[in-house]
């Protein structure tokens, strides 16, 4: 109330010393403007009375208040936002390392598994070497049987041809019993 009293007695004083005071025209209502200025103060001294600027204020610092709360919520989400990037990013480093991983143990068993499979091509080799080493010892040997044993035919027809032209029967009949006498011994 006493910033209402002194605000009014503030704007009378300039309503006084107004242009239209220092021309003669004093107080008066037919003076338009000691009239309108007159109308002035009341309007102010209403709006004053009702607290008006209190509630203009008020809805003033309200609105002050909800566009700090929307700063303030504002400055919050990007933070958060801040740090779902960050977040973000460090699974993304994550996950490139263990793909990096990922592929030098792939690269590391590919060429572990090459290793494996040339020592598996060496061995193999080494078995089918052996394996022709023996079907051509088998077949050497074969072959020197089969020559033997043409060659003792050979021999045993010659032999006899031999036998049969420069022997004869009684020759013959000795060896036949001598022959059946060492069998006879043999046997016994």
């Amino acid at each position: 109330m006493r910033k209402t009293f002194s605000f009014l007695t503030a704007t009378f004083a300039l309503g006084i010393a107004s242009p239209a005071m220092a021309a003669g025209g004093g107080i008066s209502l037919k003076n338009t403007d000691f009239v309108v200025f007159l109308g002035l103060v009341v309007f102010i001294g209403i709006l004053i009375y009702f607290k008006v600027p209190s509630l203009i204020g008020g809805m003033l610092d309200k609105r002050a208040e909800g566009i700090q709360s929307e700063l303030e919520e504002a400055r919050a989400l990007r933070e958060e936002a801040q740090s779902l990037l960050a977040s973000y990013e460090r699974k993304q480093r994550e996950v490139q390392e263990q793909a990096d991983r990922i592929v030098a143990a792939a690269k590391e068993e590919a060429r572990t598994a090459a290793e494996q499979a040339r020592a598996d091509l060496a061995v193999s080799l080494e078995r089918r070497m052996a394996a022709a080493e023996e079907q051509i010892a088998t077949a050497q040997g074969a072959a020197v049987k089969e020559v033997r044993d043409q060659s003792i035919t050979v021999a045993v027809a010659v032999a006899r041809e031999v036998i049969a032209k420069q022997m004869t029967a009684a020759q013959g009949n000795s060896l036949i019993d001598g022959a059946i006498a060492e069998v006879d011994a043999k046997l016994h």
